[in-house]
């Protein structure tokens, strides 16, 4: 797997250490959302469906090393909206950085050229740029022609800077698995670091609901894709287990609090795809959330949901508790046939509740602490 040796060794250290402490659970990486203003409008995307009062705030540079202190992870996460929208963002990474934490900066990369100058190359940081697929996959995705030339134009410019770019795709129903395999083969031949690959989450306010993957079409999709993928040596970044667990190999159960999420409104319950409500603190989300109520079987909301931000944390867990078995699940590959491991039960889930109105309209009424920035954040997004 193309995560560095380094970055392996650091995490693997964290997790033993939070097990040694009788910790049963901990996060491996937070999700720092310092703002949810966009300059695309994806119709995917479930993250930026706002109000301009709630658009026009930010998470300053405090906020944000705060947030990183108080949860402890080792590796940080900085989704958005579009982060590099934000005035402060070279301050944001540069002092997380500084504090030796593994920085992932997802962008769509419209502004990455115009903000280069802002960050350093560092086995710290990489950028992480959303490519949805080839150019038609991918422009379609984004509901914009030319985003993909765009983008592989500022990744280049990004690779001979000196930085590691990574890329992070949503793969949604419809989606062939021959198409998947050239959009891998194109990440490898451009010399991309590592490829985060999910099935996309349906979110309830997603303008697009018709396109989000059952569990099922999930699983045999992915063995489709790594049927094809046998002799090539892609470079995706996922653990062998969590890819095994993508193609239904394992039947796992979600780790919600192992990325969470800190944004404008404080730390989302119970994950960064579910907003449900919102903790003051790190502690509070942690001790206060009622995790059981949560996860595929549990909760409508989690029925089809196989991403990598619930199950990636169980896979390292997994691997932690059975090292021998993540060593030969990485030695011989993802199964790509055969019996599939048991679906969990969905016969008990209680039922969605649909609260978004209701809480944005609370969480709107406070004033945006930083609207000052909103005006040139928004001559950034032509």
């Amino acid at each position: 797997m193309p995560v560095p040796i380094r970055q392996q060794m650091r995490v693997a250290g964290y997790i033993l250490k939070q097990k040694l402490l009788r910790r049963t659970r901990y996060p491996l990486v937070l999700m720092l959302e310092p703002l949810f203003r966009c300059n695309l409008a994806c119709a995917g995307c479930g993250k930026i469906d706002y109000p301009n009062q709630i658009l026009n705030k930010r998470l300053s540079v405090e906020d944000c090393i705060s947030a990183a202190e108080e949860c402890g992870a080792p590796m940080v996460a900085i989704p958005g909206g579009e982060p590099l929208l934000h005035k402060e963002i070279g301050e944001i990474v540069k002092s997380l950085v500084t504090r030796k934490k593994y920085v992932s900066l997802c962008t769509n990369a419209m502004l990455l050229e115009k903000k280069l100058h802002l960050f350093e190359p560092s086995p710290y940081l990489f950028f992480s740029v959303h490519l949805d697929g080839l150019k038609e996959e991918h422009d379609k995705s984004v509901c914009q022609e030319g985003v993909f030339d765009r983008a592989v134009k500022a990744i280049k410019a990004a690779q001979k800077a000196g930085h590691t770019v990574n890329v992070n795709a949503t793969i949604f129903d419809g989606t062939s698995a021959d198409r998947v395999a050239d959009f891998l083969d194109f990440c490898e031949d451009s010399g991309i670091s590592g490829v985060s690959i999910s099935p996309g989450y349906a979110y309830e306010r997603a303008p697009d609901q018709e396109h989000f993957l059952s569990r099922q079409k999930t699983k045999q999709l992915f063995r489709d894709i790594f049927a094809r993928g046998k002799d090539r040596k892609w470079p995706i970044s996922h653990s062998s287990l969590f890819l095994d667990f993508l193609a239904g190999n394992q039947s796992y159960t979600c780790t919600p609090w192992g990325m969470p999420t800190r944004n404008i409104f404080g730390w989302q319950r119970p994950c960064y795809l579910l907003g449900e409500g919102y903790a003051p603190s790190f502690n509070a989300l942690m001790q206060e959330t009622e995790w059981e109520k949560y996860g595929t079987g549990n909760y409508e909301k989690c029925a089809d949901c196989m991403a990598h931000c619930g199950y990636e944390p169980t896979a390292a867990a997994d691997a932690l508790a059975h090292p021998f078995k993540a060593l030969m699940s990485s030695l011989r590959g993802v199964k790509s046939e055969g019996e599939m491991a048991p679906e969990i039960d969905l016969s008990q889930q209680r039922p969605a509740k649909y609260t978004f109105e209701k809480m944005v309209e609370n969480l709107g009424q406070e004033p945006a602490p930083e609207t000052r920035h909103s005006e040139t954040d928004r001559s950034d997004a032509a």
